[in-house]
């Protein structure tokens, strides 16, 4: 038996889980109001001034999901 010990390397990419497991991960529900809506993600909720920019997230949101998450992490939390 080796006695020697040696080191783990460090991963070189942080885990990336796939964008169907990130989507199934919160529940999104759209709520229209007279002006604009609101987006509730999991226990969020970001309001829209109007709902183009609304849809606009939530496709971005959709289609590149880990990204976005990121970023709306590092608004709400």
């Amino acid at each position: 038996m080796n006695s020697e010990l040696t080191a783990v390397p460090e991963p070189t990419e942080e885990y990336k889980p796939r964008r169907e497991e990130l989507l199934r991960e919160y529940e999104i529900k759209l709520q229209f109001l007279s002006r604009g809506c609101i987006v509730h993600v999991g226990c969020k909720s970001i309001a829209f001034e109007t709902v183009e920019s609304a849809m606009a997230e939530v496709n971005e949101y959709v289609n590149n999901t880990y990204e976005v998450q990121k970023k709306w992490r590092k608004l709400l939390d």
